[in-house]
């Protein structure tokens, strides 16, 4: 992995870009062909790539510090433990995923499909921006982290507007609604339980901005903002899987 500050930057702009494109690709496959299993195989790359590279599931077996009382050594149970709530969430998600394909099959609400493509590049943004905020505090550069953190945050408002201030009166005037059709339950669970995540992700970046503007992180001690980070790519790894499945798999349901 990138050690230096410069190369581990580097590697976030990287990461990203094949993100985006991988994005775009799913976006043309959808409306170009019936390729489904190669809709899901691009969201796996996909989610394979944020987990392994910004949300650096590797350091769950990278540290051996065995002294229980040392920082390290918390830091790494915290590490555990942080995950296993998100493997317990994510059982959360995929049952709402199972709940889409058994009541829907391969058809899907009226949504704008645009729309679903810019609050999917806002989501993603904000995952760039969270990536160079975790560089920037564990190189020790403050003003980087709280310039990046402060980017996030404004994404994820952006990204909650899109999808509850406007997707919703959207599919609504569509006759997508929670009480309507099968369609719009599921739709507003999915959409409705997402959008709760990322308002929690946006409560989490809150505290570590107050936090990091207060000077309590620094480039040997920053748990709060790997998990806040890790947590956000969490969030964004759902909506990885949601898009296509609410977007862009199946033919519209009419009527």
């Amino acid at each position: 992995m990138a050690h230096n500050k410069q190369s581990a930057l580097q590697q976030g702009l990287i990461i990203f870009i094949f993100l985006a494109v991988l994005t775009a690709l799913e976006f043309f496959i959808a409306i170009a062909m019936d390729a489904i299993a190669l809709l899901i195989l691009v969201a796996l790359v996909k989610a394979g790539l944020v987990v392994y590279y910004y949300m650096h599931i590797y350091r769950l077996s990278s540290d051996d510090e065995e002294n229980p009382e040392s920082y390290r050594y918390k830091t790494g149970t915290n590490r555990l433990g942080l995950w296993l709530f998100l493997l317990s969430d994510a059982f959360v998600f995929g049952g709402l995923a199972v709940a889409r394909f058994n009541l829907l099959g391969l058809t899907r609400p009226h949504l704008s499909q645009e729309l679903g493509l810019l609050v999917t590049a806002v989501l993603l943004i904000s995952s760039f921006f969270m990536n160079r905020a975790e560089v920037s505090m564990e190189h020790g550069d403050r003003k980087g982290f709280l310039v990046s953190t402060g980017i996030t945050l404004a994404l994820g408002l952006a990204f909650l507007a899109g999808v509850v201030g406007v997707e919703w009166p959207g599919a609504i005037r569509e006759g997508v609604t929670p009480a309507g059709s099968a369609a719009g339950a599921i739709f507003f669970m999915m959409t409705g339980m997402h959008a709760f995540h990322v308002l929690t992700g946006v409560i989490f970046l809150l505290v570590i901005l107050r936090n990091g503007a207060r000077g309590l992180y620094s480039a040997e001690k920053h748990w709060g903002v790997e998990a806040a980070t890790v947590y956000w790519h969490f969030v964004d790894v759902v909506w990885i899987f949601f898009y296509p499945a609410l977007y862009l798999i199946g033919a519209v349901i009419v009527g």
